[in-house]
């Protein structure tokens, strides 16, 4: 039996990188990734998603879409990590680091 890595995996499963199918698995597990992060954030804080929705300025529903990777712009994310007091910077490769706030 042969083993495959990961990144064979995804291949053969969704297409190369640059593929259509592949290319929005691999937005998809961003924008996760970026909710994920939002949500560990908040719990960290230890708020609630209404709380966090107060100082976003939008409802709990918003901020429950947010960390499911739903409805992300960079405005967004920079908003509830600024409304937490995190400083976040995204590294945009050879452009170099861009901090959010």
């Amino acid at each position: 039996m042969k083993a495959y890595t990961f990144e064979e995996s995804l291949n053969r499963a969704l297409g190369q990188k640059g593929e259509p199918l592949r290319d929005e698995y691999e937005n998809e597990m961003k924008s996760f990734l970026i909710g994920e992060s939002i949500r560990k954030a908040r719990q960290a804080k230890e708020l609630t998603q209404e709380q966090l929705g107060e100082l976003m300025g939008v409802k709990r529903a918003q901020v429950c879409r947010i960390e499911k990777g739903r409805n992300l712009s960079l405005s967004t994310i920079a908003r509830a990590f600024k409304a937490m007091g995190i400083n976040a910077t995204f590294d945009m490769g050879r452009f170099g680091k861009v901090a959010l706030w």
